[in-house]
């Protein structure tokens, strides 16, 4: 289902959340769930495994993780904030330690000249710590090679984050 390197991360990440007794909770967008797919596909991922939050639309983003409609207006869901929020909006709402959220243009279409499509915002937050941050920009021909960069981009970040 996953390449091997996706398959591979999640299952160190899995073993590290463990290992740390920690739990994960995934808020994503341009990624439609496939950070939580991953994760779920690793055998015992149930056990540190919380729950996730796919929040395509921008009003999802707002009833379930609490980013403000004003923020998404002025700076547009794909942003550097947003993704921030996301990720503290999936920590609060849910009984996890560590949070990632990506929010981004997958394509073929949406990107514009400023944003373009393959720009990613991933965010991880976790409790009593600094928000973490990172823009990618995927230069993938296909939205579904964009998609897995992210997932693997956003895995790397958990694992970065279990320390």
């Amino acid at each position: 289902m996953f390449p091997l390197e996706i398959v591979t991360l999640a299952r160190l990440l899995v073993d590290e959340a463990r290992e740390r007794s920690l739990r994960i909770v995934t808020a994503e967008s341009c990624t439609g769930g496939l950070v939580a797919g991953a994760i779920c596909q690793v055998a015992g991922a149930s056990d540190v495994f919380e729950r996730g939050f796919v929040s395509y639309s921008n009003r999802a983003k707002q009833e379930l993780l609490g980013v403000p409609g004003d923020l998404i207006a002025d700076l547009g869901a794909v942003s550097e904030p947003v993704a921030r929020m996301m990720a503290e909006g999936a920590l609060e709402n849910s009984n996890a330690h560590v949070a990632v959220a990506i929010t981004g243009i997958a394509g073929p279409g949406g990107g514009t000249p400023m944003k373009p499509v393959g720009t990613v915002h991933i965010a991880t937050a976790r409790a009593n710590q600094a928000l973490m941050h990172k823009q990618e920009f995927f230069e993938f021909e296909t939205r579904e090679e964009i998609q897995l960069g992210a997932v693997q981009s956003a895995l790397q970040m958990l694992r970065d984050r279990m320390v």
